[in-house]
């Protein structure tokens, strides 16, 4: 009687375990970013607000990740809207999901292999006559723009999208379908009645969840990217292991600053759909 009623509390024993260690590093964070010679300050913080290059860092990182989100869902959501049926067969669903096998500093490299001055793509144009020479290429990867980031993460994206948003249009009935058309509407309307009320919540979820690690991510900005400007991450990477001991507080600061801007984010995102979902059980969706 005594191990099932502690069976529960057992079982979520090595999650909390599990938990311990990325907890203990943010408040580790939190504590060193307030703290200087032993005292509590908000120093840190101000310096990084006073600071162009951690500014112009944020803008790049929050544009970089913006695109790259919206891309991969407006290539996921097309492309689930008109293959579902036929992603819904175990090898073409297979081999859509396949770049999520790999990770992301592997797209990376495969990124630099195919789309760099010097990659096959560019060897490719050179030996039929398409291009005098690789400077002649477009600079696709680290470049200032975040071009290479972004068409990286596009390519590793997009299956996740697919794989979030295929549960949700194989689970629409037809009867739906039929309705809108047997009323004289035609794929648009169909899509705004039909379709749009079921994928939003989970088109939302999927935007949190990619942007957050897209923005928040390193081994790919540090790959592609140069060295200005750079991402918020290869910032405080470069802070917390450069020979200034003293520019360790501004990593921590500059860290938990993106990660309060990602909870605000997603906090946001969660009241949205929670209203939403409040009118829509009180029979008004507008």
């Amino acid at each position: 009687m005594k191990l099932s009623k502690t069976k529960p509390y057992l079982l979520f024993l090595p999650t909390v375990l599990f938990l311990l260690l990325p907890f203990y590093g943010l408040f580790a964070a939190v504590y060193q970013s307030v703290q200087k010679n032993g005292s509590f300050t908000l120093e840190h913080y101000q310096s990084l607000l006073e600071s162009d290059r951690f500014l112009t860092s944020v803008i790049f990182s929050f544009k970089n990740a913006f695109i790259a989100t919206l891309l991969s869902l407006m290539i996921g959501l097309i492309l689930t809207r008109f293959f579902y049926t036929y992603l819904e067969r175990y090898t073409p669903r297979l081999i859509v999901w396949l770049p999520m096998l790999f990770p992301h500093f592997v797209w990376g490299y495969m990124v630099i292999l195919l789309l760099s001055e010097s990659g096959v793509i560019s060897q490719i144009l050179q030996t039929s006559g398409w291009l005098n020479d690789s400077r002649s290429f477009p600079v696709w990867t680290r470049d200032p723009f975040g071009i290479g980031i972004i068409l990286t993460y596009v390519w590793k994206e997009v299956p996740f999208v697919i794989l979030m948003l295929l549960p949700v249009y194989a689970s629409i009935k037809p009867e739906y379908y039929d309705l809108v058309r047997t009323l004289g509407g035609g794929l648009w309307r169909t899509f705004t009645s039909v379709e749009w009320p079921f994928i939003l919540p989970v088109l939302i979820e999927t935007f949190l969840i990619v942007f957050s690690f897209t923005v928040s991510a390193y081994e790919v900005p540090a790959l592609l990217g140069t060295t200005f400007p750079e991402m918020v991450s290869v910032l405080s990477y470069e802070w917390f292991y450069g020979s200034s001991w003293e520019k360790r507080p501004l990593a921590f600061a500059a860290m938990i600053t993106l990660s309060l801007s990602i909870l605000l984010m997603a906090w946001a995102g969660y009241a949205w759909m929670n209203k939403k979902r409040w009118k829509a059980l009180r029979g008004r969706f507008r």
